[in-house]
């Protein structure tokens, strides 16, 4: 029997998911601050991001977004719902809290039954006028290597709703780390590790990390690809051939995370489109055929999203091992 995804639009066949997906993305969040005014994608920036959806749908044949702008982040339903129409790619959205530096006041004293309780009435009762359904839990977030108390309690909560409703879980680990304490924190609550990907793990340069969440059976999100102030793509494309090298090309997950408007292409951004631009064709150019580029943007994310615990085993081309020998000689070339 064919899967079902959530989208916003209403349910969706992963079958009928046929072009690539876009694994941690953000068409309208408003995180700013009074120290950063511009971490925002708002009412002004709609058609602009549909526009770019709407060409990545023409070009490269984008088919799905996950959205994982969840509460406390300004969250607007109703943005993703026109959005996706007007660009033609579906979008599933996602609910929970991220770290505690944005968890609204609803997270103060409450317990983790009281907030479970809430994301499943969330879930199962859709959110905003038009009852838009969430499809993912995340991105649900710590702040340093270990959750503080009150992330502990927003993440076993996001735990439990996954387990009610058998949604799979998406985290932000800020700077990619803490993210083996997530997987605890989260497996501890009785989550699967396949419903289960840890975030920005290609801004943390520790590939024996990539490895052990890999290894558990948890998804290893590269999902900043593009954003060169926090890491270069030079870094993030090694960090990656390590991990197939590794055997764990079926536990990746590819995104941008475009997060503020100054991303956009329009702007004078990389956009949302700078993974098919620019990051394939570097892996492409390392050795990755169409097999394994098919793997890591559209069957990885669908198996994601469904909670598919099987493995898809990927060989590594020996292209690609040549390509991680070469980054790694001449990264000790760099440094002698």
């Amino acid at each position: 029997m064919d899967s079902l995804l959530r989208t916003v639009t209403g349910p969706l066949s992963v079958t009928a998911v046929q072009g690539p997906v876009l694994a941690h993305e953000h068409l309208a969040i408003d995180l700013s601050r009074p120290t950063d005014r511009t971490a925002s994608l708002t009412a002004r920036h709609t058609m602009a991001v549909a526009g770019e959806l709407a060409d990545l749908r023409e070009r490269f044949g984008l088919s799905l977004v996950v959205e994982l702008t969840c509460r406390g982040m300004g969250r607007v339903p109703a943005a993703l719902v026109r959005i996706s129409r007007e660009a033609g790619v579906a979008v599933v959205a996602g609910t929970g809290w991220y770290h505690d530096a944005f968890h609204p006041p609803e997270v103060k004293g409450a317990s983790v039954g009281e907030l479970a309780n809430r994301l499943v009435e969330e879930i199962e009762s859709g959110v905003g006028p038009g009852g838009t359904s969430p499809g993912v839990i995340g991105e649900v977030g710590s702040h340093g290597d270990l959750p503080s108390e009150a992330e502990t309690r927003t993440l076993t909560a996001a735990a439990h709703a996954a387990v009610t409703t058998g949604l799979s879980l998406a985290t932000h680990a800020q700077l990619g780390r803490g993210g083996l304490a997530q997987l605890e924190v989260l497996t501890a609550a009785g989550l699967e590790p396949c419903q289960i990907s840890i975030g920005h793990q290609d801004l943390l340069d520790a590939p024996a990390i990539h490895r052990e969440l890999a290894a558990a059976g948890a998804y290893v999100a590269f999902d900043t690809v593009g954003k060169e102030s926090y890491q270069s793509d030079a870094t993030r494309l090694r960090l990656l051939l390590a991990l197939l090298e590794a055997g764990h090309a079926d536990r990746v997950l590819l995104s941008c995370d475009i997060s503020r408007h100054g991303y956009l292409l329009g702007e004078g951004g990389h956009g949302y489109g700078h993974l098919f631009r620019s990051f394939l064709p570097d892996l492409r150019a390392a050795g990755a055929d169409d097999a394994l580029i098919h793997l890591l943007t559209r069957r990885n994310p669908l198996r994601f999203l469904t909670g598919g615990g099987g493995r898809a085993r990927q060989s590594v081309r020996p292209r690609i091992r040549a390509a991680l020998q070469e980054s790694s000689r001449t990264g000790r070339e760099a440094t002698a």
